[in-house]
């Protein structure tokens, strides 16, 4: 498998932090920053608009106001049409990598977050079924920056992405249900009445994930044969990227605006997601890449398995959320938070990993 042919910077240990710095957009460098005003602009419009969750209930796609959708549409698809889907079957050769990272995405990651909701949000069952659902919403976003800023096989994450792209189509709805009410009345924990179908879960799944993909698909196969590749790549998709983070601050300034009285009235609540949190990203992104170590998988191909790995799919859990419990529950405040703790700490694991590039791969960094 052959890399693009683009100019690396050197990755010394003096030029880690500029390399970081100097590849993120302005939007992304900040985006903790937009995060954060977003969220103190939802709640002071929460004070000003008292009845803002009235006007939102008149039109609706399905459970989920118009304007709500049209902002998780916008989070959706740029990332979508980003996707390389016909690189799809060039991981395939690489059957370790394959497996090892649906292993991680699939069975570890899902688990790992309910055990941790359970052991930190106990008493708090909206936030704690919130962090579940974020714990099945594997990453086909951001991931693609944090494996590029950490020199990951490009191809790999983007291939990574596909899958789990797809395989959520396929499997959410019946891990949701499984996570949800099943296997907590098989362990004997108190589910606090929570009563979902497959069904509610599977409808907000095809409607927010699954149009999306079907559009980014389809702007990928038109726009490459109108177009060609080269435009696609370097002008198409650059003009669209930037709205999945408008859509994203779009959204977050509606849900707190809605739930504003409830943040400022229990900001401990807020750490208390954000704790479990921590502990997954840590847990999977280090078990995830030393585990590759192990094995002898090459750096570049370890790099990508642990951020896909590590990260989430928060459009599509504060999505599944508002479908199934709506607009102003607790458990879209628990995806909404998300993206404020996972962006900070896998920045942080960027560096992490350029650092065990140059400890345990020296000579993946003297051939570069």
């Amino acid at each position: 498998m052959t890399e693009p042919a683009v100019d690396e910077p050197d990755i010394s240990a003096d030029s880690e932090g500029s390399h970081v710095v100097e590849k993120l957009s302005t939007l992304d460098r900040f985006l903790p920053l937009w995060i954060g005003l977003a969220m103190a602009a939802g709640i002071g419009l929460g004070k000003i608009f008292t009845g803002l969750d009235d006007t939102l209930e008149k039109v609706k796609i399905d459970t989920v106001s118009l304007p709500i959708a049209i902002g998780l549409f916008a989070m959706m698809y740029p990332v979508l049409a980003k996707v390389k889907y016909r690189s799809m079957g060039t991981v395939l050769g690489d059957r370790r990598s394959l497996v090892m990272s649906l292993i991680l995405n699939w069975i570890i990651g899902p688990a790992l977050m309910f055990t941790l909701a359970w052991l930190l949000l106990a008493d708090l069952p909206e936030y704690r079924t919130g962090l579940i659902i974020v714990g099945l919403a594997r990453c086909i976003a951001m991931v693609l920056i944090w494996n590029d800023l950490a020199c990951g096989d490009r191809e790999l994450a983007a291939v990574l992405v596909a899958i789990n792209s797809v395989f959520q189509i396929l499997a959410f709805s019946f891990l949701g249900y499984f996570y949800l009410e099943l296997l907590p009345g098989w362990l004997g924990l108190d589910s606090d009445g929570i009563d979902i179908t497959v069904w509610q879960i599977a409808k907000s799944v095809l409607i927010f994930l699954g149009v999306p993909l079907l559009a980014g698909f389809l702007t990928r196969l038109v726009g490459e044969r109108a177009k060609g590749t080269e435009w696609y790549e370097t002008r198409f998709i650059p003009r669209i990227g930037p709205v999945a983070l408008y859509g994203l601050l779009f959204t977050i300034v509606v849900l707190f605006a809605l739930q504003g009285e409830r943040i400022t009235n229990e900001p401990l609540d807020v750490a208390r997601i954000a704790l479990p949190l921590l502990v997954y990203f840590a847990v999977m992104w280090f078990g995830s890449f030393f585990t590759g170590l192990r094995m002898g998988i090459p750096y570049e191909r370890n790099a990508s398995i642990a951020f896909t790995a590590a990260g989430n799919n928060f459009e599509l859990a504060i999505a599944v959320a508002i479908g199934v419990f709506g607009v102003s529950s607790g458990q879209a405040l628990a995806g909404v938070v998300g993206p404020l703790i996972e962006v900070p700490v896998l920045v942080a694991l960027v560096y992490v990993a350029l650092w065990a590039r140059r400890r345990y791969y020296p000579l993946a960094v003297t051939t570069r």
